[in-house]
């Protein structure tokens, strides 16, 4: 027995008695000094810079706000950490990318994923503000490698490239209530992404609009697409994915392209409107359904399915000029071309395997449907046809399946 320095007793306890006392004391304050730093709140204008702010996040991340005002910028702002938003104050905070040797205005990327292409960011969300270049600047928003990312109510505009560009961010990506504009590449341009959500945005004068390229499961709706320099809807070496609910007006080449191996795609109850090259062009394309669209003054043609293309259904579409009745409509010539009155049909050029039937074809200047002598298989049925074939000569078939192999039309209604 030992004394206490009190002099009461005390029992002898070993050394080694005492340290596993201490043991769970010890790791408790290991654990402790190795806790990551809480995710912050910082407000952008407490900092010198935005990319200082962007630094000052932890590795947990947190959010940054960014207050009104116009912020120039002559180099990319990099995001690097995961679970981080970037949040404006609506479109009074503008990030202007003045650079002008093709560098991003902002960039969304995990540290050293220039050497480790598995490196990953998770849930980076940027939303409420505006983001606009130069025509020598590079993409407005670029995100390599970003699971979830999540890019809502933002403006991009008038950039060199691409509006929003995403390249290997395969979970989830989503790109909500945007509005896209005026840039030179294409508004959205999707790489390797899986279960893509695109829907509710504006798109305006962009090259493309919508580009996705090896991807899968794209769901692309409720979006407005108007004025674009080329095509509406791009979409490329990708399956199993849904275009539906959209306005797509007035493109100079075609509103809806499927294009190097699609398959298992619905293009479904969107308005195709006003476009000089075509409508859909199913280029390359198998197992895929067109339905309930409204194809109005399409000018090279409706629908058109390619010698790469086949297995395909084209039913329930109203396929139609610019008439509302009592004989009214644009006239047939005009000064410019959006201002004729024009519309085309179903175009088969070497397709297989293609179902027409339950459409309706009126006031169109050439063929409902034509099919050349290298298509084979198809069966058009139970159309309904009125006033086709303006522009064709006097006495033609409205449906022209000649030379076509093994093909039938029957109980069409109206047809010549």
């Amino acid at each position: 027995m030992e004394l206490s320095p009190n002099g009461s007793p005390e029992p002898r306890v070993e050394p080694s008695v005492k340290l596993l006392r201490l043991a769970p004391l010890l790791l408790a304050s290991a654990a402790f000094a190795q806790t990551p730093e809480k995710p912050k709140r910082l407000d952008a204008s407490a900092f010198l810079t935005l990319q200082a702010a962007f630094d000052a996040l932890p590795a947990s991340g947190g959010i940054v706000v960014i207050p009104p005002g116009d912020y120039d910028i002559t180099e990319s702002l990099r995001i690097r950490t995961a679970e981080t938003r970037i949040e404006g104050s609506g479109a009074s905070t503008h990030i202007h990318n003045r650079n002008e040797t093709g560098e991003p205005a902002l960039v969304i990327e995990p540290p050293g994923i220039d050497k480790d292409k598995k490196a990953r960011l998770w849930r980076v969300q940027v939303g409420n503000l505006r983001i606009s270049g130069n025509p020598k600047s590079g993409d407005g928003i670029y995100a390599h490698g970003v699971q979830e990312i999540f890019l809502q109510g933002v403006s991009v505009d008038h950039h060199g490239r691409h509006g929003i560009h995403l390249l290997d961010c395969y979970e989830d990506p989503r790109v909500n209530d945007s509005i896209i504009t005026y840039n030179a590449a294409s508004g959205l341009h999707i790489i390797g992404c899986h279960d893509i959500v695109v829907n509710g945005n504006h798109f305006e004068e962009n090259n493309d609009a919508l580009t996705c390229l090896d991807g899968f499961n794209l769901c692309a709706n409720g979006n407005n697409i108007d004025d674009h320099l080329r095509h509406g809807i791009v979409i490329e070496n990708t399956y199993g994915s849904v275009v539906s609910g959209n306005m797509i007006e007035e493109c100079n080449g075609t509103a809806i392209v499927l294009d190097r191996d699609c398959y298992g795609i619905t293009l479904s109850a969107n308005v195709i409107a006003h476009h000089l090259g075509g409508g859909i062009d199913l280029r390359d394309a198998n197992g895929c359904s067109v339905s309930a669209n409204t194809f109005v003054l399409c000018h090279g043609f409706g629908v058109r399915v390619g010698p790469a293309s086949g297995r395909d259904a084209i039913s329930g579409n109203a396929f139609t000029n610019s008439f509302i009745g009592q004989a009214q409509k644009r006239p047939t010539e005009d000064k410019t071309p959006m201002g004729i009155d024009a519309g085309g049909g179903v175009v088969l050029e070497g397709a297989k395997d293609v179902l027409i039937s339950g459409n309706t074809f009126t006031g169109l200047d050439r063929e409902a449907v034509r099919a050349d002598a290298a298509t084979e298989r198809v069966l058009v049925s139970g159309n309904l046809l009125a006033e086709c074939g303006s522009k064709l000569d006097a006495g033609a078939k409205w449906i022209v399946l000649d030379g076509a192999k093994d093909s039938i039309a029957r109980e069409n209604l109206g047809a010549k």
